[in-house]
């Protein structure tokens, strides 16, 4: 047990145990120390989070007016009705 409290003491020593704290030390001065490169390299990742789905998502069909859905939308459901009105003859 006495072992256990030193390996897990929370300090970087460059071991196996300390590689995480040392990564969680590195993440956490590149998000508070301020530096420029560091504030755009965090706007880049976020950027790069947020882009990357929305242009996912864009890239299909292009954006159509509400007009044109409306119309589309009348077209569709005149079909309907005189496809059921000829049917019901």
């Amino acid at each position: 047990m006495g072992s256990e409290t030193k390996s897990s003491n929370g300090g970087s020593t460059g071991g196996g145990a300390g590689a995480g704290a040392g990564f969680r030390a590195r993440m956490e001065h590149y998000l508070y120390s301020g530096d420029k490169k560091h504030v755009l390299a965090g706007i880049a990742i976020i950027s790069a989070v947020f882009a990357v789905p929305w242009f996912l998502m864009n890239r299909g069909t292009k954006h159509q007016s509400h007009q044109d859905y409306l119309e589309r939308a009348d077209k569709a459901r005149s079909e309907r009705l005189s496809s059921a009105s000829s049917a019901a003859k």
